[in-house]
């Protein structure tokens, strides 16, 4: 009796441990399938956002009243090193596809790594999606496509020369663990959870068919200056004028002189503004008495037809330092005191350095394309493909 006892009991366990390992085998399967689908997910030219909603579903406009303004913080940002070339020329034409293939493929692989402020957390995203967002975050959908198109290369750009040089200049702690954050400290990003929600309807479908074209449409098209990409600084709206940079900036950089940007004055909700600050708080902002703010006097203009210098207590301030200590929309300011207020009225709005936003719109409007735009904005520049990069 005991030794059938035992024969049932020895034939239960190795009952038990076959259908074991089926279920070990069969568990096993599943994991390198389920391994095998979030590789396939995240690899290179797979969006972020399939398998959940189109990437069509996933942009919006800037608000209206935020400030757009990117450009170099520091000094160091401007001096980009050597690339190192890919088989072929970035001016050149592209003759065979398996050159293509490579040049392409290494493009493909870029990754960038935002930081979002408000969640906390680090995105990580191809770069074709990544300007997605900053389109979607720095220029209105309703301006002209050709208006987005460059505001693409111009974005594309800035993340392009910043992957290249390993620049983390506007991160500071853990944000340094990505590329770029989404702020205008580096450039306005929208992230893919904040897009999915965006409009409805037919409009939601032509703004977004609208976004993506211009990000489409100019896939891998960056600005460059002797063979290097450029510091792709843009603004808002300009007051007439782009400024040169080593007049903001103190930065002399060939690219981004001061040229005319007539059609903001016409179109930009942004141009003029006025806005009132006490005495006892400016001069606090600023550093001095009260009584000397009376005396505040201009002792230089810019080529861009902004404030150069400003004499105030025996100190000597730049525009742009009152610009920014004050808070102002533009460098290119005038003033009025009345009892215990000042009243400063700017033209323009942000640094002035490079693209203004608005004008590009304006000249979008009369025909020009988007190369004739960035052209027109960053002098002697040209528009070529990205190659050469981590090559």
């Amino acid at each position: 009796m005991k030794r059938a006892k035992w024969k049932a009991g020895r034939s239960y366990r190795r009952r038990f441990w076959t259908r074991g390992w089926w279920l070990g085998f069969l568990w096993g399967l599943l994991l390198v399938i389920l391994v095998k689908a979030i590789v396939h997910y995240m690899a290179p030219g797979t969006t972020a956002s399939e398998g959940r909603e189109s990437i069509g579903t996933i942009a919006e406009s800037a608000p209206a009243e935020r400030e757009s303004e990117v450009g170099p913080p520091n000094a160091a940002s401007a001096s980009v090193p050597k690339t190192p070339k890919a088989d072929i020329p970035a001016s050149s034409g592209i003759d065979s596809a398996d050159k293509q293939s490579k040049v392409l493929s290494a493009y493909d692989r870029l990754w960038v790594s935002v930081y979002l402020t408000r969640e906390r957390q680090i995105e990580k995203m191809p770069i074709e999606l990544y300007v997605r967002g900053v389109l979607a975050g720095e220029m209105p959908v309703d301006f002209e496509l050709e208006a987005l198109k460059a505001q693409a290369i111009a974005a594309r750009t800035y993340i392009y020369r910043r992957l290249l040089t390993g620049d983390r200049s506007g991160l500071s702690g853990k944000e340094q663990k990505a590329d770029v954050d989404d702020t205008v400290m580096n450039q306005a990003y929208v992230s893919i959870g904040a897009l999915l929600n965006r409009w409805s309807g037919t409009v939601k479908e032509a703004n977004l068919r609208k976004l993506n074209e211009a990000v489409e449409e100019t896939k891998g098209l960056i600005v460059t200056y002797g063979g290097e990409p450029i510091q792709a600084s843009f603004f808002s709206t300009s007051n007439g004028y782009t400024e040169n940079a080593s007049d903001y900036w103190n930065l002399d950089l060939p690219y981004l002189r001061s040229v005319a940007s007539p059609w903001d004055k016409a179109i930009s909700p942004k141009y003029e503004q006025t806005v009132e600050i006490g005495l006892k708080d400016a001069a606090a902002k600023l550093g001095v008495k009260t009584g000397e703010i009376r005396g505040m006097r201009i002792v230089g203009m810019t080529s861009g037809d902004r404030v150069k210098e400003v004499k105030l207590g025996g100190k000597t301030f730049t525009g742009r330092e009152i610009r920014e200590k004050l808070a102002l929309a533009s460098s290119d300011f005038t003033w009025s005191i009345s009892g215990n207020a000042m009243t400063f009225t700017t033209k323009g709005y942000g640094h002035g350095v490079g693209m203004s936003q608005w004008g590009a719109n304006g000249m979008a409007k009369e025909g020009a394309t988007a190369r004739q735009i960035l052209a027109h904005y960053y002098s002697g520049a040209a528009v070529v493909p990205a190659s050469g990069v981590l090559d």
